[in-house]
C-alpha cells in the first residue's frame, strides 16, 4: 500500500472555523491570522464568505478582508458565495477563487439554503459560468458526505451523484464533507470509492468533522485510497448551525502532526501553526480544540518555567 508522498491542506478556519463564534472577530482579527496561516506555508485558505449577513454576521466583512489581505505568491484565498448576488460582490472584492455549497440530503439541502439538491445545482450552473468567465476557480462541497442531522446515513450513491454534478459543471475540486462527524473508515472508503466513479480521486477532497473522534482515521483510510487533499481548521474551530452538537473541524495541527509522522510533505511549519492556534484561541479566550497544539503549547510552557 502507497500513500500519497504529498498532501495539500485547504485551511478553512478564517471561514468555516469563525463562521458560529458568537461574538464578532474584527477583520483586523481576520486578517492577522490569515496571515499567519500563511507564514505557516499554508497555501488555500479560506479567507471570508458572502452570504446574508442576517444570516452569517461573523462574515459581514468578507469584503474588507478580502480588501486587507497581503496577497503572497503561490497563495489562494478562496470565498464561500451561494448564489450569483454572492458572485457579484466576491467578484467586485477581487475574489480569485470561489466555493459554493451544496448538500447529498435533500433535507438539510432546504434547511441550509432553502432549497432543493436538484434547485441548487440549477442555481449554481449560472454562478460557476460567470466565475469562469471572470478567471475565477469554483471549488465546490458537499456536505452530508456520510451522515445527515435529519435524515440519518446517507447512502455513497447519493453522495456521487452530487459530486458528480458539481464535477461536470466546472468544480475543479469537490470537497466531501462529514458535517455531522459521523464516518468511520471503513464508510469513508465506501463514499470515495463510489464517488471515484463520477469524479476523479485527484479532483476530491475530504473535510471530515471530529464529533466522534474518528477524524484523523478517516483521514488516514483516504489516504490509502489515494486522496491528498484535505480540509482542516486551525484550533479545530467551527461547527454547524444546522447540526446540533456537531463539533468542529479536524484540527489542522493535528492533521498536520499524523502526516508528518508518515513522512508525507505539506510545505506546513508545525510550529508556526502552533502559533497561530495560539493566537486565535487568546482572542477568543478558550484553549485549542487540537490535542497536538494544546501538548506543544504545554511543553513551551514547562519549558520556559
Amino acid at each position: 500500500m502507497l500513500l500519497p508522498r504529498q498532501v495539500r491542506i485547504v485551511e478553512v478556519g478564517p471561514r468555516d472555523g469563525l463562521q458560529n463564534e458568537r461574538e464578532i472577530v474584527p477583520a483586523t482579527i481576520k486578517l492577522a491570522l490569515i496571515d499567519q496561516l500563511a507564514t505557516a506555508g499554508l497555501t488555500t485558505i479560506e479567507a471570508g464568505a458572502f452570504v446574508s449577513p442576517k444570516w452569517v454576521p461573523q462574515m459581514a466583512d468578507s469584503a474588507a478582508v478580502l480588501a486587507g489581505l497581503q496577497r503572497r505568491p503561490g497563495v489562494s484565498y478562496p470565498v464561500l458565495v451561494p448564489n450569483l448576488k454572492g458572485l457579484e460582490s466576491a467578484l467586485a472584492a477581487g475574489a480569485t477563487e470561489i466555493a459554493v455549497f451544496g448538500a447529498a440530503s435533500e433535507t438539510f439541502s432546504r434547511r441550509n439554503i432553502n432549497c432543493s439538491i436538484a434547485e441548487s445545482l440549477d442555481r449554481f450552473r449560472p454562478v460557476v459560468e460567470l466565475a469562469r468567465q471572470h478567471g475565477v476557480k469554483v471549488r465546490g462541497y458537499v456536505s452530508c458526505a456520510l451522515g445527515c442531522p435529519y435524515e440519518g446515513e446517507v447512502a455513497p450513491e447519493k453522495v456521487a451523484k452530487v459530486a458528480g454534478a458539481l464535477h461536470a459543471l466546472g468544480c475543479y475540486e469537490i470537497s466531501l464533507g462529514d458535517t455531522i462527524g459521523v464516518g468511520t473508515p471503513g464508510k469513508v472508503q465506501q463514499m470515495l470509492e463510489a464517488v471515484a466513479w463520477e469524479a476523479p480521486m485527484e479532483c476530491l477532497a475530504g473535510h471530515y468533522h471530529d464529533t466522534y473522534g474518528q477524524a484523523l482515521a478517516n483521514i488516514y483510510a483516504s489516504l490509502e485510497l489515494g486522496l491528498a487533499t484535505f480540509d482542516a481548521s486551525i484550533a479545530g474551530l467551527g461547527g454547524c448551525p444546522y447540526a446540533a452538537g456537531a463539533s468542529g473541524n479536524v484540527a489542522t495541527e493535528d492533521v498536520i502532526y499524523l502526516l508528518n509522522g508518515l513522512g508525507i510533505a505539506t510545505g506546513v511549519d508545525l510550529d508556526a501553526l502552533v502559533d497561530a492556534a495560539a493566537f486565535i484561541c487568546d482572542v477568543l479566550k478558550r484553549p485549542p480544540a487540537s490535542k497536538v497544539a494544546r501538548a506543544l503549547l504545554a511543553k513551551r510552557s514547562a519549558n520556559w518555567e
